[in-house]
């Protein structure tokens, strides 16, 4: 996978290079006015694409937030897709343009499915983002046959959502798998017996907030 060791995601580095370029020659032409605004987009770039360590917590049943952000909603819901419109339950972290943008595996387990969805690029806060958004989804499966869903969402901003695993690939928990740029949402989708450890308003750190433990 990317970024393992990175401080800043690769996605990163075009628009870093980019307005690092542009502010060095405004500045050797002495356009100062020009300048100083690239100068705060290239350091807002790399403060964007950082790519910070994390302390990831053992436990074989854990499962971690994929994602930096705010959770917005978690509750039952019925899902048609891959789990035969059972109740399960969701989720929904929103991430804005200050947070960490690299998503990480919720938990340990084997990729068996994957989805990516065109869509609109509406305010991801909104509850109809899930549904009608631009989304990539990957279903993982663990050791012992229980499935979640994790879903990565596009927002108002954000045009670009980047996946890293494919179908079959072996995940650990807390590992980097994806990256969203500029404002935007990951879903997770639980068996409801999962006992959940967060709430509506909770904010979470990727790869250290303990969301839930599976039964």
């Amino acid at each position: 996978m990317k970024n393992k060791h990175q401080a800043i995601a690769v996605e990163g580095y075009p628009f870093i290079g980019f307005f690092a370029f542009l502010t060095l020659l405004f500045g050797v032409l002495d356009w100062t006015l020009l300048a100083l605004p690239l100068l705060a987009l290239t350091l807002f770039s790399i403060y964007f694409f950082r790519n910070p360590e994390r302390h990831i917590p053992e436990g074989e049943q854990l499962i971690v937030a994929p994602a930096d952000g705010k959770v917005i909603f978690a509750g039952k819901v019925t899902e048609e897709r891959y789990f035969g419109g059972a109740e399960v339950f969701k989720i929904s972290i929103f991430m804005n343009v200050f947070n960490v943008h690299v998503n990480r595996a919720p938990l340990s387990g084997k990729v068996v499915e994957q989805f990516y969805n065109r869509g609109q690029f509406l305010n991801a806060s909104l509850d109809k983002a899930s549904l009608q958004n631009e989304q990539a989804g990957m279903l993982m499966e663990t050791t012992d046959g229980q499935r979640i869903l994790c879903v990565q969402i596009a927002g108002l901003i954000a045009r670009r959502i980047v996946t890293y695993p494919v179908v079959d690939d072996m995940l650990e928990r807390g590992c980097r798998y994806g990256l969203i740029r500029f404002g935007s949402r990951v879903d997770l989708y639980l068996p409801v017996e999962t006992d959940i450890r967060v709430m509506l308003g909770d904010h979470t750190v990727g790869g250290e907030t303990v969301m839930g433990v599976l039964s």
